[in-house]
């Protein structure tokens, strides 16, 4: 049996918006698909590349370019991969796209506000109290996807419903 052919899932939204709990939930529906899948998850890749991190403009660019190379060679050799990854820029998850082939973007939706009262890490805190000036969507720009392939949004879908939702989407193109 052949397994199905690998793509890049690219996952964005604010921060504690949701994309970690449905890429979760999102894994094992794959993988029941035939699927070989990983997960590059821009905490844990950032704390390899840049354990000092700054959040720059400059240094999010070497970030995301060597995010989307890493995540093209995996689906290159097979293995489909969702990046969990804010990446606030569009032209983050553009570059992504215009390398790998089969690339779907979700854009995960949620107010702002509800995203700081879920906000496990302290990420908004820390920007609120001026330790951090670079969280997107409070200090700097989140550049909402403009045409993804799906949307949706946190407060009327629950992890596993979106799960579902990107499943059924990347089931509907395979082949």
């Amino acid at each position: 049996m052949t397994q199905p052919p690998a793509c890049g899932i690219w996952v964005t939204g604010l921060p504690a918006s949701g994309k970690s709990t449905i890429v979760a939930a999102l894994r094992p529906q794959l993988e029941a698909l035939g699927l070989t899948v990983d997960v590059l998850e821009s905490d844990e890749v950032r704390r390899l590349l840049t354990p000092q991190a700054t959040y720059s403009s400059e240094e999010r660019d070497l970030f995301y370019r060597a995010l989307a190379f890493t995540g093209q060679r995996l689906v290159a050799h097979g293995v489909t991969v969702l990046f969990d990854a804010t990446a606030s820029r569009q032209a983050y998850r553009d570059f992504a796209r215009a390398m790998i082939p089969r690339f779907i973007e979700v854009a995960v939706e949620c107010p702002i506000a509800v995203c700081m009262e879920r906000d496990r890490k302290g990420t908004y805190e820390k920007g609120l109290r001026g330790a951090s000036t670079t969280v997107p969507g409070l200090q700097s720009a989140y550049e909402s996807p403009a045409n993804p392939e799906l949307r949706i949004d946190t407060t009327k879908v629950l992890a596993q419903g979106a799960a579902k939702l990107i499943c059924d989407f990347v089931r509907a193109k395979l082949p």
